[in-house]
């Protein structure tokens, strides 16, 4: 197997238990990337050539290479990646009684490039890296046999993927394919379009936060933006809210949404409508409409450091306009996807949205992805979801 020696001092990371490895760590003139095929196992030694982990390359990425074992006698094979998956299924089965969640998380779950949305016995499975492209036929048998799938739905179109320099395409591995998924979320039915879902479907990771709503909208009135599937409204709904407003810029998104609505029995409390969110905020202003809740889940507007500027911008835009649709004492549920996007950084957003004259903003409740999105506590960049509730005053 092929060696790859960093740099002098380079590997206190990963000895911290970080599972990347950059490009300019590793030490090229003595053990070149050059020329390996991505994907390809690889040992990871200290600047003296001590073992320090196993690993897959991908020479054209700057993430070199990921961590896939830290036991010199245990590369990383089918029978690693089986009793990955049955760690990963043993914590979601103790945790949730029905099967939707998300199932696998990545390094999250000591998985590099791999993601598993289970929505009953259908699985939604994203490949991100090449390393994990080659266990394509062993992640479908495991998942067929550990966890019981009986159809298994590849989404291999994340961008990505080019950067791994690999071809995107979908394709269901396992079984008939399935038009519309289903999941069970406090209590509530939805139903998912499979080619309508953004990512693998469902966002699984505002679960809890979705849950959190509940007692701060009994008999009032909500407004969910970036509603997608109405995920935050019928939540709302449910909760007890007087009415409920949900926001989207997908049609397709809006008349799910409302599928859903008539699914649960809410569609005479829900109304969703299908429009640009900034434009809405402002028109929904000048009208004069008024809100006690304001939910804003917006997708992430930092994908990478060098949109973090221009990423600001727009995090403050969004909660400055939701804020001033806000009736006195009213709470905003503020949120953001980017990992690059800390919780003081979007908490520092808020306080500067907040309107001309206000007391200030009282943080009710912090938000952050839920158990199925486990935290390495070695990377956190596996850590990228955030948010408040908090009150207007």
């Amino acid at each position: 197997m092929t060696a790859l020696r960093l740099k002098k001092r380079e590997e206190r990371r990963v000895l911290a238990g970080h599972g990347w490895i950059f490009s300019n760590e590793i030490d090229i003139e003595q053990t070149p990337l050059k020329g390996l095929d991505p994907g390809a196992a690889v040992t990871i030694e200290s600047a003296n050539g001590k073992f320090l982990a196993h690993a897959y390359v991908n020479p054209h990425s700057l993430i070199a290479a990921r961590v896939t074992s830290r036991e010199a006698r245990e590369p990383f094979n089918a029978t690693v990646l089986r009793a990955r998956l049955q760690q990963a299924l043993s914590l979601r089965e103790y945790l949730y009684p029905d099967p939707y969640y998300r199932l696998v998380y990545s390094e999250g779950d000591f998985l590099p490039g791999l993601v598993v949305d289970r929505y009953g016995d259908v699985m939604v499975v994203q490949i991100t890296t090449a390393g994990m492209e080659r266990f394509r036929d062993d992640i479908v048998d495991a998942l067929q046999s550990i966890a019981g799938a009986t159809a298994i739905y590849l989404r291999n179109d994340a961008s990505v993927r080019k950067l791994e320099h690999l071809p995107d395409y979908r394709e269901w591995a396992l079984g008939e394919p399935v038009e519309v998924l289903q999941i069970r979320e406090n209590n509530l039915l939805f139903e998912v379009p499979a080619e309508l879902g953004q990512k693998t479907g469902w966002f699984y990771d505002h679960r809890d936060s979705r849950a959190a709503l509940a007692p701060w909208v009994k008999e009032r009135r909500v407004l969910d933006v970036y509603t997608y599937l109405g995920g935050f409204a019928l939540n709302a709904a449910a909760a007890g809210a007087s009415e409920v407003v949900g926001i989207d810029a997908s049609q397709t998104a809006v008349d799910a949404a409302t599928a859903n609505a008539k699914l649960n029995g809410l569609q005479d409390k829900v109304e969703f409508r299908c429009d640009d969110a900034i434009e809405a905020m402002r028109s929904l202003f000048e009208a004069g409409e008024r809100f006690d809740v304001v939910v804003l889940d917006p997708p992430a507007f930092i994908k990478r450091r060098k949109d973090r500027d221009a990423g600001l911008r727009h995090y403050a835009l969004n909660n400055r306009l939701a804020m001033r649709l806000l009736n006195p004492g009213g709470i905003i549920v503020s949120a953001s996807c980017s990992q690059a996007l800390s919780h003081e950084d979007l908490q520092q957003q808020m306080r500067l949205s907040m309107p001309k004259g206000s007391l200030g903003l009282q943080v009710l409740a912090p938000l952050q992805q839920g158990a199925d999105h486990p935290v390495n506590i070695a990377m956190p960049e596996t850590l990228y979801l955030t948010g408040s509730i908090a009150r207007l005053v």
